[in-house]
Protein backbone atom coordinates (compact mmCIF):
# COMPACT_ATOMS: atom_id res chain seq x y z
CA UNK A 1 0.00 0.00 0.00
CA UNK A 2 1.10 3.84 -0.74
CA UNK A 3 2.64 5.52 1.70
CA UNK A 4 3.81 9.07 1.09
CA UNK A 5 6.88 11.10 1.91
CA UNK A 6 5.81 15.00 1.63
CA UNK A 7 8.56 17.46 0.14
CA UNK A 8 7.30 20.58 2.03
CA UNK A 9 9.08 23.39 1.04
CA UNK A 10 8.42 26.36 3.21
CA UNK A 11 9.41 29.76 4.48
CA UNK A 12 6.69 31.09 7.16
CA UNK A 13 4.16 30.49 9.36
CA UNK A 14 5.60 28.47 11.74
CA UNK A 15 2.52 27.46 13.72
CA UNK A 16 0.77 27.31 10.22
CA UNK A 17 3.67 24.68 9.21
CA UNK A 18 3.05 22.37 12.69
CA UNK A 19 -0.33 21.97 12.20
CA UNK A 20 -0.20 20.69 8.61
CA UNK A 21 2.67 18.59 9.36
CA UNK A 22 0.47 16.99 12.19
CA UNK A 23 -2.79 16.50 10.13
CA UNK A 24 -0.69 14.51 7.45
CA UNK A 25 1.28 12.62 9.76
CA UNK A 26 -1.80 11.80 11.31
CA UNK A 27 -2.79 9.39 8.46
CA UNK A 28 0.03 7.22 8.15
CA UNK A 29 2.63 9.30 5.81
CA UNK A 30 5.42 11.34 6.57
CA UNK A 31 7.01 14.53 5.81
CA UNK A 32 10.87 16.30 5.11
CA UNK A 33 11.05 19.65 5.84
CA UNK A 34 12.84 22.30 4.09
CA UNK A 35 12.65 25.88 5.83
CA UNK A 36 14.15 28.44 3.65
CA UNK A 37 17.35 29.67 5.31
CA UNK A 38 16.49 33.45 4.57
CA UNK A 39 13.82 32.82 6.82
CA UNK A 40 14.04 33.74 10.61
CA UNK A 41 16.23 31.07 12.71
CA UNK A 42 13.94 31.33 15.57
CA UNK A 43 10.35 30.39 13.24
CA UNK A 44 12.58 27.10 11.94
CA UNK A 45 13.69 26.19 15.66
CA UNK A 46 10.15 26.56 16.83
CA UNK A 47 8.69 23.86 14.31
CA UNK A 48 12.06 22.05 15.07
CA UNK A 49 11.16 22.19 18.77
CA UNK A 50 7.41 21.34 17.97
CA UNK A 51 8.06 18.22 16.15
CA UNK A 52 10.97 17.23 17.91
CA UNK A 53 10.53 13.10 18.56
CA UNK A 54 7.95 12.72 15.74
CA UNK A 55 9.46 9.31 14.07
CA UNK A 56 7.31 10.65 10.79
CA UNK A 57 8.88 13.88 10.28
CA UNK A 58 12.50 14.69 8.98
CA UNK A 59 14.47 18.06 8.81
CA UNK A 60 16.48 18.66 5.86
CA UNK A 61 19.83 20.52 5.60
CA UNK A 62 18.40 24.79 4.99
CA UNK A 63 19.71 26.81 2.05
CA UNK A 64 19.06 30.17 1.10
CA UNK A 65 16.42 30.49 -2.00
CA UNK A 66 15.49 32.47 -4.07
CA UNK A 67 12.62 32.69 -6.86
CA UNK A 68 13.98 31.30 -9.76
CA UNK A 69 17.17 30.11 -8.96
CA UNK A 70 18.72 26.80 -8.40
CA UNK A 71 18.92 27.06 -4.64
CA UNK A 72 14.67 26.15 -4.91
CA UNK A 73 15.74 22.87 -6.79
CA UNK A 74 18.57 22.21 -4.02
CA UNK A 75 16.21 22.58 -1.23
CA UNK A 76 14.18 19.91 -2.83
CA UNK A 77 16.70 17.67 -3.20
CA UNK A 78 18.14 17.74 0.53
CA UNK A 79 14.33 17.28 1.37
CA UNK A 80 14.75 14.39 -1.09
CA UNK A 81 17.70 12.95 0.56
CA UNK A 82 16.71 12.96 4.13
CA UNK A 83 13.37 11.39 3.06
CA UNK A 84 15.03 8.44 1.20
CA UNK A 85 17.14 8.02 4.16
CA UNK A 86 14.45 8.22 6.80
CA UNK A 87 11.34 6.63 5.90
CA UNK A 88 12.54 3.18 3.47
CA UNK A 89 8.87 2.43 3.34
CA UNK A 90 7.87 5.43 1.28
CA UNK A 91 6.66 4.79 -1.71
CA UNK A 92 5.78 8.24 -3.30
CA UNK A 93 7.71 11.55 -2.76
CA UNK A 94 5.23 14.40 -3.28
CA UNK A 95 5.94 18.25 -3.16
CA UNK A 96 4.40 20.54 -1.47
CA UNK A 97 4.26 24.23 -0.05
CA UNK A 98 3.21 25.15 3.09
CA UNK A 99 0.37 27.41 1.18
CA UNK A 100 -1.09 23.38 0.16
CA UNK A 101 -3.46 21.67 1.65
CA UNK A 102 -5.55 18.55 0.87
CA UNK A 103 -8.78 18.15 -1.01
CA UNK A 104 -9.13 14.13 -0.62
CA UNK A 105 -8.54 12.15 2.35
CA UNK A 106 -5.33 9.91 2.89
CA UNK A 107 -7.94 6.96 1.88
CA UNK A 108 -8.63 8.03 -1.52
CA UNK A 109 -5.10 8.92 -2.10
CA UNK A 110 -3.56 6.17 -1.49
CA UNK A 111 -5.93 4.14 -3.39
CA UNK A 112 -4.87 6.39 -6.46
CA UNK A 113 -1.64 6.25 -6.43
CA UNK A 114 -1.82 2.20 -5.63
CA UNK A 115 -4.25 1.90 -8.92
CA UNK A 116 -2.06 4.01 -11.18
CA UNK A 117 1.55 2.67 -11.05
CA UNK A 118 3.04 6.22 -12.89
CA UNK A 119 4.80 9.09 -11.71
CA UNK A 120 2.28 12.05 -12.09
CA UNK A 121 4.36 15.00 -13.36
CA UNK A 122 3.54 18.39 -15.85
CA UNK A 123 6.28 17.39 -18.57
CA UNK A 124 5.82 19.81 -21.98
CA UNK A 125 8.62 20.05 -24.51
CA UNK A 126 9.87 23.13 -23.96
CA UNK A 127 10.35 25.06 -26.92
CA UNK A 128 6.85 23.69 -28.86
CA UNK A 129 4.21 23.10 -26.13
CA UNK A 130 3.37 27.10 -25.11
CA UNK A 131 3.59 26.37 -21.43
CA UNK A 132 5.46 29.89 -21.23
CA UNK A 133 2.93 32.32 -21.72
CA UNK A 134 5.31 35.24 -21.00
CA UNK A 135 8.94 36.48 -20.54
CA UNK A 136 11.90 34.35 -21.02
CA UNK A 137 11.69 31.63 -22.83
CA UNK A 138 14.74 29.66 -24.57
CA UNK A 139 17.13 32.96 -22.97
CA UNK A 140 16.18 30.63 -19.61
CA UNK A 141 18.35 27.44 -20.80
CA UNK A 142 20.96 28.91 -23.35
CA UNK A 143 22.50 31.42 -21.19
CA UNK A 144 23.97 31.18 -17.84
CA UNK A 145 22.34 33.14 -14.96
CA UNK A 146 24.19 34.23 -12.27
CA UNK A 147 21.84 37.16 -10.46
CA UNK A 148 18.28 36.81 -9.46
CA UNK A 149 15.97 38.68 -12.11
CA UNK A 150 13.86 39.67 -9.13
CA UNK A 151 16.50 40.87 -6.50
CA UNK A 152 18.80 42.54 -9.15
CA UNK A 153 17.08 43.02 -12.19
CA UNK A 154 19.82 45.80 -13.77
CA UNK A 155 22.56 42.90 -13.36
CA UNK A 156 20.62 39.77 -14.65
CA UNK A 157 19.72 41.72 -17.86
CA UNK A 158 23.20 43.48 -18.31
CA UNK A 159 24.61 39.93 -18.00
CA UNK A 160 22.17 37.98 -20.18
CA UNK A 161 23.46 40.84 -23.03
CA UNK A 162 27.06 40.64 -22.54
CA UNK A 163 26.49 36.87 -23.52
CA UNK A 164 23.96 37.52 -26.30
CA UNK A 165 26.67 40.00 -27.42
CA UNK A 166 29.54 37.79 -27.49
CA UNK A 167 27.82 34.72 -28.83
CA UNK A 168 28.05 32.78 -25.36
CA UNK A 169 25.21 30.71 -26.26
CA UNK A 170 25.45 27.07 -24.49
CA UNK A 171 23.54 24.14 -25.57
CA UNK A 172 21.29 21.30 -24.09
CA UNK A 173 23.31 18.69 -22.65
CA UNK A 174 23.66 15.71 -25.00
CA UNK A 175 20.89 13.26 -24.73
CA UNK A 176 18.29 15.65 -23.59
CA UNK A 177 14.96 16.92 -24.68
CA UNK A 178 14.31 19.60 -22.80
CA UNK A 179 10.74 19.48 -20.77
CA UNK A 180 8.73 22.13 -18.49
CA UNK A 181 5.68 21.66 -16.31
CA UNK A 182 4.54 22.73 -12.76
CA UNK A 183 6.82 22.39 -10.04
CA UNK A 184 4.41 20.23 -8.48
CA UNK A 185 4.69 16.62 -8.52
CA UNK A 186 4.29 13.40 -7.19
CA UNK A 187 6.65 10.48 -7.70
CA UNK A 188 7.53 6.92 -6.86
CA UNK A 189 10.31 5.94 -5.01
CA UNK A 190 12.05 4.30 -7.89
CA UNK A 191 11.83 7.17 -10.08
CA UNK A 192 13.50 9.31 -7.32
CA UNK A 193 16.66 6.86 -7.29
CA UNK A 194 16.82 6.85 -10.60
CA UNK A 195 17.04 10.33 -10.87
CA UNK A 196 19.45 10.91 -7.76
CA UNK A 197 21.80 8.13 -9.33
CA UNK A 198 21.71 9.98 -12.49
CA UNK A 199 22.95 13.25 -11.47
CA UNK A 200 25.69 11.78 -9.20
CA UNK A 201 26.66 10.17 -12.76
CA UNK A 202 26.30 13.36 -14.73
CA UNK A 203 27.91 16.16 -13.34
CA UNK A 204 27.15 18.32 -16.09
CA UNK A 205 23.65 18.45 -15.73
CA UNK A 206 23.49 19.79 -12.35
CA UNK A 207 26.24 22.46 -14.03
CA UNK A 208 23.78 23.05 -16.71
CA UNK A 209 20.79 23.04 -14.29
CA UNK A 210 22.32 25.49 -11.25
CA UNK A 211 22.76 28.29 -13.98
CA UNK A 212 19.40 28.44 -15.92
CA UNK A 213 16.52 30.52 -15.01
CA UNK A 214 13.40 29.02 -12.94
CA UNK A 215 14.89 25.16 -12.69
CA UNK A 216 12.11 24.16 -10.76
CA UNK A 217 9.67 24.42 -13.47
CA UNK A 218 12.64 22.26 -15.73
CA UNK A 219 14.75 20.10 -13.63
CA UNK A 220 12.80 17.61 -12.43
CA UNK A 221 9.96 17.85 -15.79
CA UNK A 222 13.13 16.71 -18.10
CA UNK A 223 14.92 14.32 -15.87
CA UNK A 224 11.93 11.90 -15.01
CA UNK A 225 11.06 12.07 -18.67
CA UNK A 226 14.69 11.33 -19.89
CA UNK A 227 14.45 8.38 -17.38
CA UNK A 228 10.72 6.95 -17.12
CA UNK A 229 8.84 5.28 -20.41
CA UNK A 230 6.80 7.65 -21.52
CA UNK A 231 3.65 4.77 -20.61
CA UNK A 232 4.55 5.27 -17.18
CA UNK A 233 4.31 9.48 -16.72
CA UNK A 234 0.94 11.58 -16.48
CA UNK A 235 1.84 14.50 -17.71
CA UNK A 236 -0.15 16.19 -15.14
CA UNK A 237 -0.18 17.52 -11.55
CA UNK A 238 -2.25 15.88 -8.49
CA UNK A 239 -2.12 19.80 -6.94
CA UNK A 240 -5.05 21.63 -8.32
CA UNK A 241 -3.77 25.39 -8.65
CA UNK A 242 -4.93 28.12 -10.78
CA UNK A 243 -3.76 31.49 -12.09
CA UNK A 244 -5.24 34.90 -13.41
CA UNK A 245 -4.57 36.56 -16.58
CA UNK A 246 -2.19 38.54 -14.87
CA UNK A 247 0.17 35.44 -13.88
CA UNK A 248 -1.14 35.62 -10.27
CA UNK A 249 -1.90 32.41 -8.49
CA UNK A 250 -5.81 32.52 -7.60
CA UNK A 251 -5.61 32.26 -3.78
CA UNK A 252 -8.96 30.06 -2.04
CA UNK A 253 -11.02 31.08 0.76
CA UNK A 254 -13.71 29.82 2.98
CA UNK A 255 -16.36 29.38 0.41
CA UNK A 256 -14.34 27.11 -1.83
CA UNK A 257 -14.90 24.15 0.18
CA UNK A 258 -17.50 22.19 -1.92
CA UNK A 259 -15.83 23.23 -5.19
CA UNK A 260 -12.30 22.17 -4.34
CA UNK A 261 -13.55 18.97 -2.99
CA UNK A 262 -15.10 18.11 -5.86
CA UNK A 263 -12.06 18.78 -8.18
CA UNK A 264 -9.78 15.70 -9.80
CA UNK A 265 -6.73 16.31 -7.60
CA UNK A 266 -5.65 15.16 -4.05
CA UNK A 267 -4.45 18.91 -3.12
CA UNK A 268 -5.02 22.29 -4.03
CA UNK A 269 -2.98 26.00 -3.48
CA UNK A 270 -2.70 27.79 -2.63
CA UNK A 271 -4.69 28.76 0.54
CA UNK A 272 -5.32 31.91 1.25
CA UNK A 273 -3.88 32.66 5.14
CA UNK A 274 -6.86 34.41 5.96
CA UNK A 275 -8.93 31.12 5.04
CA UNK A 276 -8.83 30.28 9.11
CA UNK A 277 -12.23 27.91 8.42
CA UNK A 278 -11.00 26.21 4.99
CA UNK A 279 -7.60 25.39 6.35
CA UNK A 280 -9.81 23.60 9.56
CA UNK A 281 -11.96 22.10 7.34
CA UNK A 282 -9.16 20.73 4.91
CA UNK A 283 -6.73 19.68 7.98
CA UNK A 284 -9.23 17.27 9.71
CA UNK A 285 -10.45 16.28 6.25
CA UNK A 286 -7.13 14.15 5.53
CA UNK A 287 -7.19 11.47 7.88
CA UNK A 288 -10.93 10.80 7.86
CA UNK A 289 -11.91 7.09 6.52
CA UNK A 290 -14.80 6.58 3.71
CA UNK A 291 -15.77 9.50 2.42
CA UNK A 292 -17.24 9.15 -0.99
CA UNK A 293 -16.00 12.31 -3.16
CA UNK A 294 -18.15 13.18 -5.76
CA UNK A 295 -15.64 14.37 -8.59
CA UNK A 296 -17.37 16.68 -11.28
CA UNK A 297 -14.01 19.04 -11.80
CA UNK A 298 -14.38 22.01 -13.96
CA UNK A 299 -13.20 24.34 -11.98
CA UNK A 300 -10.27 26.03 -14.08
CA UNK A 301 -13.44 26.32 -16.56
CA UNK A 302 -15.52 27.31 -14.19
CA UNK A 303 -12.83 30.75 -13.45
CA UNK A 304 -12.75 30.61 -17.07
CA UNK A 305 -16.21 31.07 -17.28
CA UNK A 306 -17.19 33.82 -14.98
CA UNK A 307 -14.00 35.75 -15.22
CA UNK A 308 -14.96 35.68 -19.34
CA UNK A 309 -18.71 37.42 -18.18
CA UNK A 310 -17.22 39.95 -16.05
CA UNK A 311 -15.06 41.54 -18.45
CA UNK A 312 -17.79 41.52 -21.03
CA UNK A 313 -20.12 43.24 -18.00
CA UNK A 314 -21.97 39.72 -17.62
CA UNK A 315 -21.58 37.68 -14.76
CA UNK A 316 -23.83 37.11 -11.20
CA UNK A 317 -21.95 38.53 -8.77
CA UNK A 318 -18.74 40.57 -8.54
CA UNK A 319 -15.42 37.47 -9.17
CA UNK A 320 -13.60 37.41 -5.92
CA UNK A 321 -10.81 38.51 -6.65
CA UNK A 322 -12.74 41.27 -7.52
CA UNK A 323 -14.31 41.62 -4.19
CA UNK A 324 -10.73 41.35 -2.64
CA UNK A 325 -9.79 44.32 -4.37
CA UNK A 326 -12.29 46.46 -2.94
CA UNK A 327 -10.65 45.72 -0.06
CA UNK A 328 -13.82 45.49 2.10
CA UNK A 329 -15.44 47.07 5.07
CA UNK A 330 -14.07 44.86 7.35
CA UNK A 331 -10.39 46.18 6.12
CA UNK A 332 -8.66 49.69 8.76
CA UNK A 333 -6.67 51.41 6.00
CA UNK A 334 -5.08 54.43 7.05
CA UNK A 335 -3.16 56.81 5.35
CA UNK A 336 -0.21 58.90 6.50
CA UNK A 337 -0.09 61.67 3.78
CA UNK A 338 3.58 63.73 4.80
CA UNK A 339 5.20 66.15 2.46
CA UNK A 340 7.99 65.11 4.95
CA UNK A 341 9.05 61.71 4.00
CA UNK A 342 11.32 61.22 7.25
CA UNK A 343 8.81 62.60 9.49
CA UNK A 344 6.36 60.31 7.79
CA UNK A 345 8.59 57.53 8.59
CA UNK A 346 9.64 58.07 11.88
CA UNK A 347 5.74 58.34 12.85
CA UNK A 348 4.57 54.63 11.52
CA UNK A 349 8.01 52.97 12.59
CA UNK A 350 6.71 54.60 16.08
CA UNK A 351 3.15 53.24 15.46
CA UNK A 352 4.05 49.83 14.50
CA UNK A 353 6.41 49.51 17.48
CA UNK A 354 3.71 50.17 19.76
CA UNK A 355 0.72 49.06 18.50
CA UNK A 356 2.22 46.03 15.98
CA UNK A 357 -0.06 47.41 12.94
CA UNK A 358 1.33 46.98 9.85
CA UNK A 359 3.02 49.74 8.58
CA UNK A 360 4.67 50.26 5.05
CA UNK A 361 6.05 53.80 4.04
CA UNK A 362 5.94 55.18 0.72
CA UNK A 363 5.85 51.69 -1.06
CA UNK A 364 3.96 53.48 -4.22
CA UNK A 365 6.22 56.32 -4.44
CA UNK A 366 10.06 55.62 -3.02
CA UNK A 367 11.32 52.31 -4.91
CA UNK A 368 13.43 49.93 -2.85
CA UNK A 369 10.56 49.95 -0.07
CA UNK A 370 10.97 46.65 1.23
CA UNK A 371 8.28 44.20 0.33
CA UNK A 372 7.31 40.37 0.92
CA UNK A 373 7.31 38.49 -2.48
CA UNK A 374 3.92 39.79 -4.23
CA UNK A 375 4.23 36.93 -7.23
CA UNK A 376 5.98 40.34 -9.55
CA UNK A 377 4.76 42.78 -8.84
CA UNK A 378 6.89 44.11 -6.26
CA UNK A 379 9.79 44.31 -9.05
CA UNK A 380 8.88 48.13 -10.62
CA UNK A 381 7.25 50.86 -9.57
CA UNK A 382 4.88 51.01 -12.60
CA UNK A 383 3.31 47.14 -11.80
CA UNK A 384 3.13 48.40 -8.08
CA UNK A 385 1.22 51.65 -8.79
CA UNK A 386 -0.66 49.63 -11.66
CA UNK A 387 -2.30 46.97 -9.24
CA UNK A 388 -2.12 49.33 -6.95
CA UNK A 389 -5.77 47.49 -5.26
CA UNK A 390 -4.52 43.99 -5.56
CA UNK A 391 -1.14 44.85 -3.91
CA UNK A 392 -2.67 45.88 -1.23
CA UNK A 393 -5.17 42.98 -0.58
CA UNK A 394 -1.85 41.15 -0.99
CA UNK A 395 -0.15 42.97 2.02
CA UNK A 396 -3.37 42.40 4.18
CA UNK A 397 -3.92 38.61 3.51
CA UNK A 398 0.66 38.54 3.63
CA UNK A 399 0.36 39.97 7.42
CA UNK A 400 -2.63 38.42 8.59
CA UNK A 401 -4.46 41.59 9.35
CA UNK A 402 -7.37 43.36 9.35
CA UNK A 403 -5.53 47.25 9.92
CA UNK A 404 -2.73 48.74 8.13
CA UNK A 405 -1.01 51.89 7.55
CA UNK A 406 1.15 53.25 4.36
CA UNK A 407 2.24 56.64 3.25
CA UNK A 408 1.51 58.58 0.55
CA UNK A 409 2.84 62.41 -0.26
CA UNK A 410 -0.01 64.72 -0.04
CA UNK A 411 0.40 65.48 -4.18
CA UNK A 412 -0.55 62.09 -4.94
CA UNK A 413 -4.44 63.08 -4.77
CA UNK A 414 -4.97 60.50 -7.66
CA UNK A 415 -3.67 57.29 -5.61
CA UNK A 416 -5.51 58.34 -2.38
CA UNK A 417 -8.79 58.99 -4.73
CA UNK A 418 -8.79 55.25 -6.04
CA UNK A 419 -8.47 54.16 -2.23
CA UNK A 420 -11.27 55.82 -1.55
CA UNK A 421 -13.13 54.10 -3.94
CA UNK A 422 -11.96 50.74 -2.62
CA UNK A 423 -15.04 50.38 -0.44
CA UNK A 424 -12.72 50.08 2.96
CA UNK A 425 -12.38 51.80 5.88
CA UNK A 426 -10.43 54.46 5.11
CA UNK A 427 -8.65 56.68 6.86
CA UNK A 428 -6.81 60.03 6.56
CA UNK A 429 -3.82 61.56 8.81
CA UNK A 430 -2.66 64.79 6.81
CA UNK A 431 0.45 65.31 9.08
CA UNK A 432 1.50 69.19 8.55
CA UNK A 433 5.58 70.22 9.60
CA UNK A 434 7.06 73.44 9.05
CA UNK A 435 8.11 74.21 5.48
CA UNK A 436 11.87 75.55 5.85
CA UNK A 437 13.72 77.21 2.89
CA UNK A 438 16.29 75.04 3.25
CA UNK A 439 13.67 71.58 3.11
CA UNK A 440 11.70 73.40 0.36
CA UNK A 441 15.69 74.13 -1.48
CA UNK A 442 16.80 70.66 -0.79
CA UNK A 443 13.71 69.05 -2.31
CA UNK A 444 14.09 71.31 -5.29
CA UNK A 445 17.25 70.12 -5.80
CA UNK A 446 16.49 67.01 -5.14
CA UNK A 447 13.45 67.41 -8.15
CA UNK A 448 16.45 68.81 -10.46
CA UNK A 449 14.41 71.83 -10.35
CA UNK A 450 17.80 73.05 -9.42
CA UNK A 451 21.73 73.10 -8.74
CA UNK A 452 24.82 74.96 -7.94
CA UNK A 453 24.85 76.72 -11.21
CA UNK A 454 21.13 78.21 -10.85
CA UNK A 455 20.74 82.06 -10.79
CA UNK A 456 19.63 83.70 -7.41
CA UNK A 457 16.70 85.21 -9.05
CA UNK A 458 15.65 82.10 -10.64
CA UNK A 459 15.89 79.99 -7.28
CA UNK A 460 14.04 82.72 -5.70
CA UNK A 461 11.08 82.42 -7.96
CA UNK A 462 10.97 78.22 -8.04
CA UNK A 463 11.60 78.33 -3.94
CA UNK A 464 8.26 80.40 -4.13
CA UNK A 465 6.28 78.62 -6.33
CA UNK A 466 7.14 75.16 -4.32
CA UNK A 467 6.32 76.49 -1.30
CA UNK A 468 2.56 77.38 -3.11
CA UNK A 469 2.11 74.48 -4.61
CA UNK A 470 2.88 72.78 -1.35
CA UNK A 471 0.28 74.50 0.49
CA UNK A 472 -1.93 74.30 -2.29
CA UNK A 473 -1.69 70.21 -1.92
CA UNK A 474 -2.30 70.42 1.80
CA UNK A 475 -5.64 72.57 0.90
CA UNK A 476 -6.43 69.96 -1.98
CA UNK A 477 -6.69 67.17 0.60
CA UNK A 478 -8.29 68.79 3.02
CA UNK A 479 -10.92 69.98 0.32
CA UNK A 480 -11.62 66.77 -1.28
CA UNK A 481 -13.11 64.96 1.35
CA UNK A 482 -12.14 61.84 0.41
CA UNK A 483 -12.24 59.96 3.50
CA UNK A 484 -12.47 60.93 7.39
CA UNK A 485 -9.54 62.73 8.12
CA UNK A 486 -7.78 64.44 10.92
CA UNK A 487 -4.82 67.26 11.26
CA UNK A 488 -1.20 66.27 12.95
CA UNK A 489 0.56 69.25 13.00
CA UNK A 490 4.00 70.45 13.84
CA UNK A 491 2.34 74.17 15.34
CA UNK A 492 -0.17 72.32 17.59
CA UNK A 493 -0.32 71.75 21.22
CA UNK A 494 0.86 67.97 22.22
CA UNK A 495 -2.95 67.22 23.69
CA UNK A 496 -4.50 68.39 20.42
CA UNK A 497 -1.77 65.79 18.65
CA UNK A 498 -2.69 63.19 20.71
CA UNK A 499 -6.38 63.65 20.25
CA UNK A 500 -5.79 63.57 16.84
CA UNK A 501 -3.69 60.62 16.31
CA UNK A 502 -6.21 58.82 18.81
CA UNK A 503 -8.75 59.17 16.57
CA UNK A 504 -6.65 58.13 13.54
CA UNK A 505 -5.84 54.90 15.21
CA UNK A 506 -8.79 54.59 17.24
CA UNK A 507 -6.75 54.24 20.50
CA UNK A 508 -6.59 55.29 23.50
CA UNK A 509 -4.90 59.08 24.06
CA UNK A 510 -2.23 57.47 26.58
CA UNK A 511 -1.09 55.16 23.85
CA UNK A 512 -1.50 58.41 21.01
CA UNK A 513 0.88 60.36 23.34
CA UNK A 514 3.22 57.60 24.46
CA UNK A 515 4.04 57.45 19.97
CA UNK A 516 4.14 61.22 19.51
CA UNK A 517 6.85 61.56 22.78
CA UNK A 518 9.24 60.06 19.56
CA UNK A 519 12.78 62.14 19.78
CA UNK A 520 12.87 64.60 16.66
CA UNK A 521 9.54 63.28 15.19
CA UNK A 522 10.04 66.55 13.24
CA UNK A 523 13.50 67.60 12.70
CA UNK A 524 15.04 67.28 9.34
Amino acid sequence: MARIAFILLCHKDPDGIVRQVRQLIAAGDCVAIHFDARAPRADFERIERELRGEAAVVFARRVKCGWGEWSLVQGTLNAILAARSAFADATHFYMISGDCMPIKTAEYAHALLDAQPADHIESFDFFTSGWIRTGLREERLVYRHYFNERANKPLFYAAMGAQRRLGLRRAVPDGLRMMIGSQWWCLRRRTVEAVLAFIAERPDILRFFRTTWIPDETFFQTLVRHLVPETEIRARTLTFLMFSDYGMPVAFYNDHYELLLSQDFLFARKISPGAGELKRRLGALYARRGVDFGVSGGGRELYGYLTGRGRIGRRFARRIWERQAVLGRDHEFMIVACKKWHVAKRLIARIHERTGIAALAYLFEEAGTPLPDLGGLESSMDKLTRHRRAVMRILFDHHATDRMVICVDPSNLGLIGDFAGAQCGLRLLQVECRTTDGFIEGHARRMGLIGAATPQSVRRQVLQSMRRDIELEAQNLRDADLAPLTRLRETAPAAQNARALADFLRLDAATARDILDTDHLFSD
